[in-house]
């Protein structure tokens, strides 16, 4: 149906509300990677072998026929996203495309450290220990949770901070997170190139509310 565009995005598995919509028990985060180190191992068997079978401490699959198979080869590229070590690190070992995001706390929370470029070093390095010789034709992924359109950044952040609430967040500190975007077209330009350049990050997603905002800003990019 997409004509050899299709790519698998999955992970371990976050949000707590998504697990209770679905009567799913919410295990604790190193059962969930397991699970998916596991799941993913099924998954490019399914694709690149006649039969699936497969005995792991969260999967069993027996004589399980691989049918129908995909048009790409040996399998459509495999997107796994995710904020801590161990995840990271998965991805780098088994995904064509790494998704660089915030560590989520057990309780829903985020710290403040996770939104750092700092941080962000950090989640590349852990990607390419992991991923050894393969990392050089892995693609980077970042997902940006704001875009806000702007000719003055810095009143912008401040307004940013008080529609949400936000007191206890500098406006130096908003402004320096990868995952927040303020600022003229020009500006937004230049900072995605210097993820690029510093990071190796080429691919990034923004919500669809936002695709009206960024459009300019992909236009700029285009070619580049």
């Amino acid at each position: 149906m997409s004509g050899g565009r299709f790519e698998l995005g999955i992970g371990a598995g976050w949000h707590r509300p998504e697990y209770e919509q679905v009567g799913l028990p919410f295990d604790a985060a190193g059962v969930r990677i397991s699970r998916l180190q596991e799941a993913v191992r099924i998954i490019k068997q399914f694709f690149t072998e006649a039969a699936v079978t497969f005995v792991g401490s969260h999967y069993r699959v027996t004589d399980l026929q691989a049918f129908p198979k995909p048009l790409q080869h040996p399998h459509p590229p495999i997107f796994i996203g995710g904020g801590g070590k161990r995840l990271l690190s998965l991805a780098g070992r088994e995904a064509d495309t790494v998704g660089l995001h915030v560590k989520v706390n057990a309780d829903g929370t985020v710290d403040a450290w996770e939104r750092t470029v700092a941080a962000l070093a950090q989640k590349v390095a852990w990607v390419q220990e992991a991923a050894g010789e393969r990392f050089a034709a892995s693609e980077l992924n970042l997902l940006v949770g704001d875009v806000v359109i702007s000719q003055d950044r810095q009143n912008a952040a401040e307004q940013y901070l008080r529609e949400r609430g936000r007191s206890r967040v500098a406006v130096e500190q908003l402004l320096a997170s990868p995952y927040l975007l303020i600022g003229s077209v020009e500006q937004l330009v230049e900072r995605i190139q210097r993820l690029r350049e510093q990071f190796g990050i080429s691919y990034v997603v923004v919500g669809d509310e936002h695709l009206e905002t960024f459009a300019p800003v992909v236009a700029r990019l285009a070619g580049t």
